[in-house]
């Protein structure tokens, strides 16, 4: 069914549910596993009173970035080392993240999306917007959604 799986986490505990049906899903298939994490774009700069107030460079935040990816990425590719499988890690820094999952499910060859979902509806799935939604309606593969 499935060859290549691609399992979209942000470290959260619903997204570590996502994580975990993604490593039960490969298991029982025989497919690979790649775990995906998409860093939010550099925050822009605050200006106030005429004063550019940055927190950190563009550099400093990419190294964060990239220490906070590593940690989440190492934790689930543990696991699923753990669980048997051979996994490979993917990152980038995103303004849309929704775009990068689907731009690594592209480059990974993945057969399926594991994600999570909030399950939010209304106004406020209106006023955040969900990535996951948005994935939902642009995959042309299939999107398997943990709750």
């Amino acid at each position: 069914m499935y060859k290549q799986i691609l399992v979209a986490t942000d470290g959260s505990k619903l997204s570590l549910k996502a994580v975990t049906h993604a490593i039960g899903l490969a298991q029982s298939l025989g497919a690979g596993l790649t775990v995906f994490y998409a860093s939010p774009d550099y925050p822009l700069p605050a200006y106030a009173d005429g004063v550019v107030y940055e927190p950190v460079s563009k550099k400093e935040y990419a190294a964060l970035a990239n220490k906070e990816a590593a940690k989440i990425l190492e934790s689930v590719s543990d696991k699923a080392r753990a669980a048997g499988l051979e996994c490979t890690t993917a990152h980038t820094i995103a303004a849309s993240p929704w775009e990068a999952i689907l731009a690594a499910a592209k480059k990974a060859k993945a057969d399926a999306i594991v994600m999570a979902s909030h399950g939010r509806r209304g106004v406020s799935a209106l006023l955040l917007g969900s990535e996951t939604q948005k994935v939902l309606t642009h995959s042309k593969i299939p999107v398997i959604v943990v709750r």
